[in-house]
C-alpha cells in the first residue's frame, strides 16, 4: 500500500475524527504521536484537521514491558509534550495496534506527564492478534493476519505499508 492510498485513508480517518470529536465535545485536542510512524501519521492527520495547537511525541521505548528483552537502543530520545496535558483531551496516535503493548506503554507514560480528560486513539492499521483489551477508536484499515504476519510503515516520505502475511513453514 502506497502513498495514494494512505492519503486516501487518512482523509477517511480526518472525517471520522472530527465527527467524533463533535459529537464527545472533545474541544480543542492535543495531538500526539508515538515514535516514529505514529508521529508521522499524527503529523499528518494534525495538518489535515488544520489542529493549532503543537504536536506531541511520545518514545516509550522505557515504558515497554520487553525493554529488558530488546535492550538498549542507541536512539531512544525523551518524550516532547509541548503543553500541558492535564485535563486535556489528547489524540493518540499511533501506526498499526497490533498486541497493544505499545498502547498501554503510551498511556503509562501519557499519565506521568499529567491526568488528561479523554484520550481517544486512533491508528492507520489495526490488525488481528490483541494481547490487551486495547481497542481504537478511530481507524485506516482493518487486517486479519496470521501470527506470523508482519505489517509495517515506511517512510515518512513518502509513506508506505508493508505488509507481509507468511506461511507457518
Amino acid at each position: 500500500m502506497h502513498d495514494k492510498e494512505i492519503d486516501q485513508l487518512l482523509d477517511d480517518m480526518v472525517k471520522s475524527l472530527n465527527n467524533f470529536i463533535n459529537l464527545n465535545n472533545r474541544n480543542d485536542p492535543l495531538i500526539i504521536g508515538i515514535h516514529t510512524g505514529g508521529y508521522w501519521i499524527a503529523s499528518k492527520i494534525k495538518e489535515r484537521m488544520r489542529n493549532t495547537n503543537p504536536l506531541g511525541e511520545l518514545n516509550i521505548a522505557f515504558y515497554r514491558d520487553d525493554f529488558s528483552k530488546i535492550g538498549m537502543h542507541p536512539r531512544v530520545k525523551p518524550s516532547k509534550l509541548p503543553v500541558e496535558i492535564e485535563n486535556r483531551h489528547i489524540i493518540l496516535v499511533d501506526d498499526v495496534l497490533h498486541t497493544g503493548r505499545t498502547i498501554r506503554a503510551a498511556m503509562n507514560e501519557i499519565f506521568d506527564y499529567g491526568r488528561p480528560a479523554t484520550i481517544t486513539l486512533v491508528v492507520l492499521v489495526e490488525r488481528s492478534g490483541h494481547e490487551l483489551p486495547i481497542k481504537a477508536d478511530i481507524v485506516g484499515k482493518t487486517l486479519q493476519l496470521n501470527s506470523f504476519g508482519h505489517v509495517k510503515l515506511l517512510g515518512p516520505e513518502p509513506l508506505a505499508l508493508e505488509i507481509k502475511q507468511q506461511n507457518d513453514g
